[in-house]
C-alpha cells in the first residue's frame, strides 16, 4: 500500500504544481494583452501656439494621464522628435486643420490607436496620416518582427541553460556565451533582415543588437546556474521568459500595458533587447541609450558569475 501511494501522492503533487503555475502563468500573459491602453503615452502637437494648446487640452481631456503632451513650433521639430524616438506620434495644426504624422516602426499597434483616435479628435472629420518612420513594407503591421523576437529569447534562454549544465569549466562556458552571442547576431540578421525582410537598417548594426541580447539573455541563465545549480537556472529561465517576454511589449508599446509593468519589462532583457533592435533597424540607433546599457549590465553581470561561481563556492554539484 505504501508503493502505492508514495508514487499516487507524487502524481497528484505535480499535477497540483502544474495547475498552480498554470493559474500564475495565464494571466501574466494574458493580462497585460487585455489591457492595452495609452498611459502616458509620449505624443506631441505641433502648429501656432493657440491651436495647438486647444489640440494639446483636447488630448489631455480624453482620458486621465493618456498621454504625455509636447508642445513644438512646426511639422519639422514634429518629424525631428518621431525619427529620434522622443515621440510616437505628433498632431499638426495647420491652415487646413489637423494631420496627424507617425511611425509605425516605433510599434505598429500604437500608429493605429492613434490613427482612430484622430477621427475623435477632428469631430469625425477624416485626419490626412503621414508615415514619417513606417515600418518595413515587408513587415507593415510589425507582427513578423515580434513574431520573429520570440525565438531569440527561447534560443538564448536555452543556449544558457545547456552552457551551464553541460559544460564544465569556466572558460569555456564563457567562450560558449561568446560564440553563441557572435553566432546568433549573424544568424539572426540573415533571417530577420536577409530572408524574411522584416529589419530595415544596417544590417551589422542590427547584428550586434541580437548578439548583445542573445549575451544578455543566455548570460542571465547561465550566471544564475553557475551560482544556484539547477534552481539557478530556473530562476533564470523565470527572468528572461515566462516574466521578461509578457511583460517586454514587443508587440505594442511599454506606454500601453498596465502601470507598472511596461516600467519593469524595459528593465528585463526581452523588452530591453526588442528596444534595442527597433532603434538601429528604424531608427539609426536614436533612443537606444537605456536599452543597450540594461543588456549590457545583463550580459556583463552573466559573465562575472560564470566567472565567480567557484570562488564563491556557490556552484552546484554537477557544475564547476
Amino acid at each position: 500500500m505504501t508503493r502505492l501511494r508514495s508514487p499516487l501522492l507524487l502524481a497528484l503533487g505535480v499535477a497540483a504544481l502544474a495547475v498552480v503555475a498554470q493559474a500564475l502563468l495565464v494571466p501574466l500573459f494574458a493580462a497585460p494583452a487585455t489591457h492595452l491602453a495609452p498611459r502616458d503615452l509620449p505624443v506631441a502637437v505641433a502648429g501656432p501656439a493657440p491651436a495647438a494648446a486647444d489640440l494639446a487640452g483636447r488630448l489631455a481631456a480624453a482620458g486621465p494621464d493618456a498621454f504625455a503632451v509636447t508642445t513644438l513650433p512646426d511639422t519639422a521639430a514634429a518629424d525631428r522628435a518621431l525619427r529620434n524616438r522622443e515621440v510616437y506620434a505628433a498632431w499638426v495644426v495647420g491652415p487646413d486643420g489637423v494631420s496627424l504624422r507617425t511611425a509605425p516602426a516605433a510599434g505598429p499597434a500604437v500608429a493605429a490607436l492613434l490613427t482612430e483616435a484622430s477621427a475623435r479628435l477632428a469631430d469625425g472629420r477624416p485626419v490626412p496620416v503621414t508615415e514619417v518612420v513606417p515600418a518595413d513594407p515587408d513587415d507593415p503591421r510589425g507582427a513578423g518582427f515580434a513574431a520573429g523576437f520570440l525565438p531569440l529569447a527561447l534560443t538564448g534562454m536555452l543556449a544558457g541553460a545547456l552552457l551551464v549544465l553541460l559544460v564544465p569549466g569556466r572558460a569555456a562556458r564563457v567562450a560558449g556565451l561568446l560564440g553563441y552571442a557572435a553566432l546568433a547576431g549573424v544568424a539572426g540578421v540573415a533571417v530577420l533582415h536577409g530572408w524574411l525582410g522584416v529589419l530595415g537598417g544596417d544590417p551589422w548594426a542590427e547584428a550586434g543588437a541580437i548578439g548583445l541580447f542573445a549575451l544578455a539573455a543566455a548570460g542571465a541563465v547561465a550566471g544564475l546556474g553557475a551560482l544556484l545549480g539547477r534552481p539557478g537556472v530556473g530562476l533564470g529561465a523565470l527572468l528572461v521568459f515566462l516574466v521578461g517576454n509578457p511583460l517586454s511589449a514587443v508587440a505594442a508599446a511599454p506606454e500601453l500595458l498596465p502601470r507598472p509593468w511596461g516600467t519593469v519589462g524595459q528593465w528585463l532583457p526581452v523588452g530591453a533587447g526588442g528596444t534595442l533592435l527597433r532603434s538601429v533597424a528604424f531608427f539609426d540607433g536614436a533612443g537606444a541609450g537605456r536599452s543597450f546599457a540594461v543588456l549590457a549590465g545583463y550580459a556583463l553581470a552573466g559573465l562575472a558569475l560564470v566567472l565567480a561561481a567557484r570562488r564563491l563556492g556557490a556552484a552546484a554539484p554537477g557544475t564547476s
